[in-house]
């Protein structure tokens, strides 16, 4: 029922429209197509969640011999429409199905997916590439985007207390502060999805997780446990942490990059505060106070990212923290 919902939400033409108007996003993928365009062309690629087929529709491009378009929502009967309109039928066979239940009668040479979803692993989606991976992908075969890195950062950010919290303090003259620890619930229980800049962020960030697309397992991605140390570069307050990722798009013979880089021959998807803005900008997680820190602060503990048992889509996030002599758990 909850996978029902999930890929129901993915027939609505808005959310594809926002994805593929992400234009970091869409230009970084038809880049990496053209880059590989020697492993794509004559071969036979899936696309893990094609939604309106643009992927699928540039690897015909770059000449596959064959693409499966693979969706499980309804958008699928639509790729099916854009696929015929731009003669790319014979090319492109769109398939209507969870990978787990369709069947591709040979192994493909190139996989090619746009899972993430914010912070990365909400929605839970790299399990079904996986599940290709292992089902379809020939030895040496090509995965698209190949690496993943998650990363988390002490953030500032007052002006967001201030509008969400602040602001009850006096409403037209009038005194609402008896409705700060509601407003603070509403606001910060949950994580948020907004931008921040560079200048929120308190420290050098911290990689929580690196993910080799050739190798993980699904049982890797069920709980993800990391410990953290970061000295604050400045006085401030301190008023929770961000948290962001990379993908890279390598051949299965270039090896694991585990550090940013930005050089020429390596093509990276990044949603970095510090980076041009993406339509996954960066998840906060907020604290219902914040905390003064001062230059040089320690600021330690640990994140456990672990679906969750009752939606593995949803994804739970626990954190213990501690700076100045106080520890604390969200």
């Amino acid at each position: 029922e909850f996978d029902k919902a999930y890929f129901q939400s993915y027939s609505h033409l808005s959310i594809h429209e926002e994805m593929i108007k992400d234009h970091v996003r869409t230009e970084t993928y038809r880049a990496a197509i053209m880059q590989y365009q020697s492993f794509i062309a004559d071969k036979v690629v899936v696309d893990v969640g094609c939604g309106t087929g643009i992927l699928s529709i540039f690897c015909a491009l770059a000449g596959a011999k064959r693409v499966y378009a693979v969706d499980a929502s309804d958008i699928a009967v639509q790729a099916r429409e854009v696929v015929k309109a731009n003669n790319l039928s014979d090319k492109v066979i769109v398939l209507l199905g969870r990978i787990e239940d369709i069947e591709i009668e040979e192994r493909v040479d190139v996989i090619i997916s746009e899972w993430m979803g914010y912070m990365l692993l909400y929605e839970s989606m790299l399990s079904s590439v996986i599940i290709a991976r292992d089902r379809w992908l020939k030895p040496g075969g090509l995965i698209l985007p190949s690496h993943a890195a998650l990363y988390m950062a002490p953030v500032t950010h007052s002006e967001r207390y201030s509008e969400s919290i602040d602001f009850w303090r006096n409403v037209y003259g009038i005194d609402m502060s008896v409705l700060l620890p509601l407003a603070k619930q509403c606001s910060f229980e949950e994580p948020s999805v907004e931008t921040i800049s560079g200048e929120n962020v308190l420290t050098w960030p911290f990689e929580v997780k690196h993910i080799d697309c050739y190798t993980v397992t699904i049982q890797e991605l069920e709980s993800i446990t990391a410990k953290f140390r970061f000295e604050s570069m400045m006085q401030a307050s301190f008023n929770g942490f961000a948290f962001w990722f990379d993908v890279e798009f390598n051949g299965p013979n270039d090896g694991s990059r585990k550090k940013r880089s930005k050089s020429n021959e390596m093509l990276v998807l990044s949603t970095a505060p510090e980076d041009a803005p993406t339509h996954w900008q960066q998840t906060l997680v907020y604290f219902y106070d914040p905390i003064e820190v001062r230059q040089d602060q320690v600021i330690e503990g640990s994140v456990t990212l672990s679906q969750s048992k009752e939606n593995q889509r949803f994804l739970n996030i626990h954190l213990e923290y501690a700076s100045g002599g106080r520890c604390f758990v969200k």
